[in-house]
Order: structure tokens, then sequence, then C-alpha cells
């Protein structure tokens, strides 16, 4: 806090209380369906970058809520002001409304395709048409390709007013949840981060429906486990494994053959950083005869019940 800017001419200070400062300690509340929507629609962009926008409601001074996005037709370089259709943007807004969304715009997303969360110079003049229409839009970047998972790559930004930011003002007050966002990476800071914007940090609810959907998301059926590959697939398969298995049974007796002249301090180092034909030979024989037993037992049990 700057106290200098507080105080009156001729050493007569100001009330503190009449001083309004914006507080940007803000929290990012993405649901289940909106990131299940900006990662398929990222990952299907690949190697292209791709956009959209959300959809939500700003619930009070601290919380932004997006509730759902819906993807943009532009992709690559085209990620600009310039390029976003405010027909297409307009007529996706209408027929939200008559299926009963009431939600608006809060920001909008992109993707960074395996080079992580930042803003470039074309998306900070993106945001800043954001911030223009809404002062507290977000621009979310989320990396496709490094989101692995259990973990997604994927942030949250807001700029820094140019005002405040030639005073030398710290753009988050001291309240700011500034320990629960991401440790920026070189190539963020490298592009501006905390100078021409700041993270802000996320959080992800679910509903119950949202809960249901992503507990059968990858759930399995009773009859999976019955059901038969096509034999002809299967058999070529099998012919590939064969052919797989052969190879490693020789690169394991030439290893076995020259290990034999290493001396011990060679063997501890004897598979670093190579294929050890041994683990190899031993998952591979593994995978095919449980694939060969369900196979037979499949083919039984259809036999007696067909």
């Amino acid at each position: 806090m700057d106290f200098p800017q507080y105080m009156g001419m001729g050493g007569q200070g100001v009330d503190l209380h009449e001083t309004q400062m914006p507080d940007n300690s803000e929290t990012i509340q993405i649901s289940s369906l909106a990131l299940l929507k900006m990662l398929k629609h990222g990952r299907a962009g690949v190697p292209m970058e791709v956009m959209g926008l959300m959809l939500g409601d700003f619930v009070d001074d601290y919380t932004v809520r997006v509730l759902d996005v819906f993807a943009m037709p532009q992709s690559g370089t085209s990620v600009s002001v310039e390029a976003i259709d405010e027909a297409y943007q307009t007529s996706m807004m209408e027929m939200l409304r008559q299926t009963g969304r009431v939600e608006s715009v809060v920001g909008w997303y992109h993707s960074h395709p395996g080079f992580g969360c930042w803003l470039s110079s074309v998306d900070i003049n993106t945001q800043q048409m954001f911030e223009k229409l809404t002062s507290r839009a977000v621009a979310v970047v989320i990396d496709p390709i490094q989101s692995v998972r259990g973990k997604v790559v994927i942030d949250a930004f807001r700029l820094i007013n140019p005002t405040a930011a030639m005073t030398g003002m710290e753009p988050r007050q001291s309240t700011s949840n500034i320990g629960q966002l991401h440790k920026p990476s070189i190539q963020a800071l490298v592009h501006g981060l905390n100078r021409q914007y700041y993270s802000m940090a996320i959080d992800y609810r679910k509903n119950e429906l949202e809960e249901k959907m992503l507990l059968n998301l990858n759930k399995k059926q009773w009859s999976h486990g019955m059901a038969l590959t096509n034999f002809s697939t299967h058999c070529e398969g099998n012919k590939t494994a064969v052919e797989s298995m052969l190879r490693l049974a020789e690169s394991y007796t030439k290893s076995v053959q020259e290990e034999q002249k290493l001396t011990a301090e060679e063997l501890k180092t004897r598979h670093v950083g190579k294929q050890d034909p041994k683990r190899h030979l031993q998952v591979t024989v593994e995978e095919v005869m449980g694939n060969n037993i369900v196979q037979s037992l499949g083919t039984a049990i259809d036999e007696q019940a067909l």
C-alpha cells in the first residue's frame, strides 16, 4: 500500500475508508463440463491453436464461475480480435437462451499446444478488447499436449492496468490468494507475466449430475469382459507378438553372453538408458497369454449360451 497517495496537501490526511482500491484476489471456478470441453476442443485442434468463449457469471467480488464453454470457428494464427466472428457468437448466445441458458460471457479461452500457459502480444490485444466490454473478463490458456491424466496444464490471466504499473503499485491487494497460484514458468515470466498481466487462482467445482457423469465416463459394463476380439485381428496380434518375442529372445541371449564378460561395476549400469530384453519379454508373454485365455473362454461361453 502506497502511503503518500493517502496524504493531502498541506500535511492534511485523507480518510482511508473513502479510497477505493480494486481487489483482484479472485478465484476462477471452472465446472467439470467446461474443463472437459476445453480439453477436447484443444486436442482436436493440435497442432494448431483453437479458441472459444466461456459462459458463466460473477458470483461476487472474489469469485468468477465458468459453467460452460463453446468453441469459436477460428484456429491457428487467426486467434485475434479481428478474427472473432460476432455473428456466430450472437447466433450461439441466442440458441443457448432458447434452451434456458441465461449465462453471460465471462471471458475466453484458447490453447497453446505444447508450449505452456502465457499470453502473447496478440492474446494481450484480444484480452484488452474483452476487458473493455467487461472489466472482470478472464483469459484462460490450456495446453492439451502437456496435460496428462490427473494433471491439467491450465492457467487464467487478467491484464495489469498500465496506469497502476507506471506508478509502481501492486496490481493485487495484500488479501490476494497468491499462495494458491501455480509457480510461474520462466517462459511465462519472459512473456510479460507480472508485468503486463497476472495469474489468477483456479478452482474446480462439480455438481451432483457432473459427478455422476465423471463416474460413468470410463465405466465398463459387465459384458465388456465377454466381448470377443475379431478373429482376424486376434490372429494378426498373435503373429506380431510372436515375432516380437523372437526378437526379444535373441536380444536376451546376446545380452546374457555379453554380461559374462563384464565386471561387477559395469553390470550395475548395464541397462541404464537401454531396453531390458528380459523384462520386455516377460511383459509380452503375459499379455499374449492373457489375451488368448480371455478369447478362448469367451468363445466357449458364447458356444454354450448361443
